[in-house]
């Protein structure tokens, strides 16, 4: 996010001030972006318009120990923490502008999708701060509906392991049929990326797609009958219904 918001001309380097109860990463951070680094929660608040939380939902409640009734009320308070419901962190913090987003892995990458809603005392010029900040990442979605947050966790937060997972499991049957194995992981990375660009950009559904790929009687439909034999799509909704259970549990 920090590497996005620099890259994107969002903010300066000396106006963001980061805190972080780790020495080495503050050092590294401020070495690496030119930014002003504390383990001081609140000189890090200071002064600035909008307030990042990304920390672990463990950690979450000694933060906000030490930040309530420290936080402006004309601040943006913007928490990346998974499962953490606004109103948590509103009456944590004793604040009320808050945006809650679900940003995931690729965002590293430019790549991300992040899905986010807003309490409704953040501002328009808020928003659009919010949005800009989580598009320098790759896309987002608003949504007014913060049960949605729980959903898109499911989705698209825990949705790149699911790829991931694929990859591997593609990886080793390739290798299984005698692909060396560098081979086998450039074969399967390119046709992720090729596939996904190409769903983008194409305009039709995943199912016009796969039906054109699929000849009858030819080697992907003999694939996709194995898929079938297991069960592939309920497969996916039960893993799907886990993680968005175990979303809202968290946010309890």
């Amino acid at each position: 996010m920090l590497a996005a918001v620099l890259a994107k001309s969002l903010a300066e380097a000396a106006s963001i001030s980061v805190s972080d109860v780790s020495q080495p990463r503050l050092d590294y951070l401020k070495k690496r972006y030119s930014v002003q680094v504390t383990s001081d929660n609140a000189k890090a608040i200071a002064g600035k318009d909008i307030v990042i939380l990304a920390v672990k939902p463990q950690n979450l409640p000694q933060v906000m120990q030490g930040l309530k009734g420290k936080v402006k009320a004309n601040q943006l308070v913007l928490s990346i923490i998974a499962g953490v419901k606004t109103a948590t962190i509103s009456k944590g913090l004793d604040h009320k502008a808050i945006v809650r987003a679900m940003p995931n892995t690729p965002a590293q990458v430019g790549e991300g999708m992040s899905v986010w809603t807003a309490t409704n005392d953040v501002t328009k010029e808020q928003k659009q701060s919010a949005k800009a900040i989580l598009g320098a990442m790759g896309r987002e979605i608003f949504v007014a509906d913060e049960n949605y947050i729980d959903m898109a966790t499911a989705v698209s937060g825990s949705g790149p392991a699911y790829f991931f997972l694929m990859v591997e499991a593609l990886v080793e049957a390739a290798i299984a049929i005698g692909l060396p194995a560098e081979t086998a992981q450039e074969l399967v990375l390119q046709t992720m990326l090729g596939s996904g660009r190409f769903l983008r950009q194409s305009g039709e559904t995943p199912a016009e797609l796969r039906k054109k790929v699929t000849s009858p009687g030819g080697t992907t439909t003999a694939a996709l009958e194995q898929f079938e034999k297991g069960d592939f799509g309920a497969l996916v909704k039960r893993a799907v219904r886990a993680a968005y259970e175990r979303a809202r549990e968290l946010g309890k």
